[in-house]
């Protein structure tokens, strides 16, 4: 069920994409610089490109930019949790030693004879 809703949804996500991309095929051209800082700099870089390629390209970066944004925020408790896994271990492995040394006698009697003896 939810494998079908997935395609379903990809498939009216495409679906709108690729109107998206028909609607908007008229070449624009697109400049590293504005004109007149370009003759400043001397740096004239301009391509002619589909606008749904830059509409595209925005969302794109968009994405990119806030997964990148999130994996930075999210670092910290990365961090904290790489901390508190290895002292769990490292708990664990103490009290494993503890357990060994402080076993309980196998034997009943020796069981009995190591208890306090109340007064």
């Amino acid at each position: 069920m939810i494998r079908t809703l997935r395609y379903v949804f990809l498939g009216g996500l495409a679906l709108v994409l690729l109107t998206v991309a028909l609607a908007n095929r008229a070449p624009v051209e697109v400049r590293l610089l504005p004109g007149d800082l370009a003759a400043l700099t001397g740096l004239s870089f301009a391509a002619e490109v589909p606008l749904f390629l830059i509409i595209f390209a925005g969302i794109v970066a968009g994405v990119l930019i806030g997964f990148v944004w999130e994996w930075f925020r999210e670092m910290k408790h990365r961090s904290t949790a790489t901390v508190k896994t290895r002292e769990v271990a490292r708990l664990e492995r103490e009290l494993a030693v503890l357990r060994d040394s402080t076993s309980l006698p196998k034997d009943d009697v020796l069981a009995l004879l190591d208890q306090p003896k109340a007064r």
